[in-house]
């Protein structure tokens, strides 16, 4: 691939993001370690060049859905350290006042429906996105983000239909981390996933998660032809996750082995692939990375220190926003 000025500028933000996300998820992960955090969080560390490589080829109004390990999508499509932070302690200025937490985190500003804590449940957020899109006549795209376990849920199979019938503008990202949950892919997962798309006459694309050009190129592609009233499209990611289900999943042995999360972390790390481009590209030198990345652990450092200084909301927002005004 040619370097140009604006490839330049494209790659380095990329790989600014990336590290946002993995510098994000090391500082959640201290937080729930230390106590300081009520409930789980689950780590998208290792899948950062799926939320990046997507989300880097849409705008502002385009929409995404996220799920409960979600903290790199929101990220990725451009979401502040400060509120991140300050939702994961429950405090007022997070993007939902601290009542969503780690798993249900929005952000409107950018496109970002919110995460679910639901396998799969954003999956019908998405579609019908999607059908207010083509009903308004906006040529904004929806992406929806859901891990291998969620092909098994029916919900899938309903909105896939429905996209397909009504040439909806909306692109199924499945993030297949070789686990779902506890249990490895091929044991819950019968056949081909994407071959559950092309069922429904859905052209869909499988591509490597780690590789967050080869990503974004693809999502570019596809963003673009949704535009032009061409969509549904699917695409199914390979990708893995570094830490455990959750962040309480230390001890994996009984179901993934240590040399295998070490061979992914080693010689599969998006970070480091994307980062070895840049250098051998010219792009970008050593010295340079390593003050991007210093610089990117001082923001992460002084959220959280912003976070767990500021204030809880107040008891009386105990019923805002339940109901509609």
């Amino acid at each position: 691939m040619a370097k140009s000025k604006t490839n330049t500028e494209d790659y380095l933000r990329m790989y600014r993001q990336m590290v946002r996300i993995r510098t994000f998820e090391d500082n959640a992960n201290q937080l729930y370690l230390s106590a300081k955090m009520p409930g789980l969080t689950h780590m998208y560390s290792g899948e950062e060049a799926v939320a990046v490589g997507i989300c880097e080829a849409l705008t502002d109004d385009d929409r995404i859905t996220s799920t409960h390990r979600g903290h790199g999508h929101c990220v990725a499509k451009g979401a502040e350290f400060k509120e991140m932070f300050c939702e994961l302690l429950g405090k007022e200025e997070g993007y939902c006042r601290g009542k969503g937490g780690s798993m249900h985190i929005a952000d409107q500003s950018h496109g970002n429906l919110g995460a679910n804590a639901i396998v799969g449940g954003s999956m019908g957020i998405a579609t019908g996105s999607a059908l207010r899109a083509k009903l308004q006549g906006s040529d904004d795209v929806t992406v929806c983000f859901f891990g291998d376990g969620a092909t098994a849920q029916g919900l899938m199979y309903e909105v896939m239909n429905m996209a397909a019938l009504w040439k909806l503008p909306v692109i199924y990202a499945c993030e297949n981390n070789g686990y779902s949950e506890y249990t490895r892919t091929d044991e819950i997962a019968a056949g081909s996933i994407t071959a559950r798309a092309e069922a429904f006459g859905i052209e869909a694309h499988k591509v490597d998660g780690q590789d967050v050009l080869a990503v974004n190129e693809l999502t570019q592609k596809l963003v673009a032809r949704c535009r032009k009233g061409e969509g549904p499209f699917f695409v199914e990611l390979e990708t893995y996750r570094y830490h455990g289900h959750h962040v309480g999943d230390i001890n994996r042995e009984y179901y993934r082995s240590k040399d295998e999360e070490k061979d992914w972390r080693e010689n599969r790390d998006p970070i480091i692939r994307f980062r070895s481009y840049l250098v051998d590209q010219g792009i970008a030198s050593e010295e340079e990375i390593e003050a991007m990345n210093a610089e990117i652990e001082k923001d992460a450092t002084d959220a959280v220190a912003y976070a767990e200084a500021a204030p809880y909301p107040d008891a009386s927002e105990v019923d805002m926003h339940v109901y509609a005004d």
